[in-house]
């Protein structure tokens, strides 16, 4: 007898809940995360997901469909995993079923839409506004111009043809919660939207001040891609052939700050913080785990790792870790205990030699994270004196990564980046730096220090094929 699929049919997992909340981004984060706090919810009953790819083609979509929305949460310890079926995810989409998607902001039951596009999604310029002058940007401009319900590519052309379909329908308010890693990011989500509903049509821009409640979060819960062997434990734990498992670690947080003008699930029965201030939780989770990613996916991969645990088992990498988090720490507005505590945590989180948390998936986009992970931290010393190494060898390690040591490069400035990397690192090295923060390419001490790091790192790696 065959395997059987995973399905609410099958005895495995809740009836479907109705959608009273929409995801921009459907990935594996969104269900170890989002999903897992409203299965957990005491209310679940009451909020199902409906969830959208930035993907047209994505099999994901028919796969969780065909299992009703079903799907296994592997939580990874490092002793053994453990299996969950979360329910919460009602209905997958594609991004090119459109009228699903205009369809559900019309409905006045929606309360909520949560987005997880990454800190590039988002489109932002240098000053921060909508960057306008993005191909893109422009077709989609032209679009919605023409008709608010065309089809769009961006995201913040989606979210506004979305609220643009609400006002029109007379739904009501709704909150839009983003949780992406970047500081303040429900502004910078109501700052991209409301640039590009102005250039649409300045009414709905006034309507959306009034209606449309712009949530920021902290979010946190390793989550690394599930593997063929992933697929197969499900199958011989479980009994079931659940085809699109999620695998994460057993940690998780939520901190949370805004309205909700229609209402939302009771996440905080999961554990959620609802605070009036997320930016002290911000700069802990961006500077001292995602810039610890950082740092040990471009030195641990010029070292020869591949995972998180590989590169924190290296005394070099542990050492250099160390270092960042001695330079970060001081700058937290956080009790000293609490940050040790915290601290430790982690350690013992990227130690886990059963989560294969691959540095080349963090890696990724490297131009977009270090601005908001790592330079907050180097102009706060920079701004008392200081030259802190700590920090400059993050630099140093992702200028070697773009000039072709450990991890392979996939970086939405890929192209110019890497134009930027090319020659002598006295050359190299201030270019790069002057195309993250043109005061930093200026600064004398900074640019001397990052070359002498990537020298350093340039003499213990190896370069990976360049297609």
């Amino acid at each position: 007898m065959s395997p059987q699929r995973l399905s609410r049919t099958s005895g495995r997992g809740r009836a479907a809940a109705p959608v009273r909340l929409v995801h921009l981004g459907l990935g594996n984060f969104f269900r170890a995360h989002q999903c897992w706090y409203t299965e957990h919810a005491a209310d679940a009953a009451d909020w199902g997901f409906g969830a959208f790819t930035g993907s047209v083609d994505n099999p994901l979509v028919g796969e969780l469909n065909e299992q009703q929305g079903l799907y296994t949460l592997v939580s990874r310890a490092a002793d053994a995993d453990r299996f969950e079926v979360l329910g919460g995810l009602s209905r997958a989409h594609a991004a090119a079923e459109h009228d699903a998607w205009l369809r559900y902001f019309r409905a006045p039951e929606l309360s909520a839409v949560t987005i997880t596009v990454t800190e590039a999604g988002y489109l932002a310029g240098p000053g921060g506004g909508l960057d306008v002058g993005r191909p893109e940007v422009q077709a989609d401009i032209e679009t919605l111009r023409k008709d608010p319900a065309g089809l769009v590519a961006t995201a913040p052309a989606r979210l506004v043809a979305g609220i643009a379909a609400r006002r029109q329908a007379g739904a009501g308010p709704l909150a839009l919660v983003s949780c992406d890693n970047t500081p303040g990011n429900g502004a910078l989500a109501e700052r991209v939207v409301h640039d590009l509903a102005q250039l649409i049509d300045s009414g709905l821009a006034a309507w959306l001040e009034e209606s449309v409640a712009f949530v920021s979060t902290m979010v946190d819960r390793i989550t690394p891609r599930a593997a063929p062997e992933d697929v197969a434990a499900v199958l011989t734990s479980t009994g079931f052939d659940d085809r699109c498992p999620v695998v994460s670690e057993p940690f998780h947080e939520w901190v949370l700050s805004g309205a909700f003008p229609a209402g939302r699930p009771r996440w905080q029965d999961a554990g959620a913080t609802f605070t009036s201030d997320v930016l002290p939780y911000e700069h802990r989770k961006l500077w001292l785990l995602n810039g610890a990613h950082s740092l040990l996916a471009y030195a641990g991969s010029i070292r020869g790792h591949q995972t998180i645990a590989g590169a924190v088992a290296d005394q070099a990498c542990h050492s250099w870790l160390e270092e960042w988090w001695a330079v970060a720490s001081p700058h937290l507005n956080q009790a000293a205990a609490e940050v040790a505590a915290y601290r430790a945590a982690l350690l013992g989180r990227f130690a886990n030699p059963r989560m294969h948390d691959r540095l080349d998936r963090i890696a990724a986009d490297g131009s977009q994270k270090l601005p908001i992970r790592i330079l907050p931290v180097l102009r706060a010393e920079r701004a008392a004196g200081r030259v802190p190494a700590g920090a400059t060898r993050v630099l140093a390690a992702w200028i070697c990564h773009l000039r072709g040591l450990g991890a392979a490069v996939s970086d939405v400035r890929a192209k110019e980046m890497i134009s930027l990397a090319q020659g002598p690192p006295s050359v190299a090295v201030p270019r790069i730096l002057a195309a993250l923060d043109p005061a930093l390419g200026a600064d004398a001490d900074i640019v001397t220090i990052v070359v002498d790091q990537s020298m350093e790192f340039s003499r213990q790696g190896t370069c990976h094929e360049r297609e």
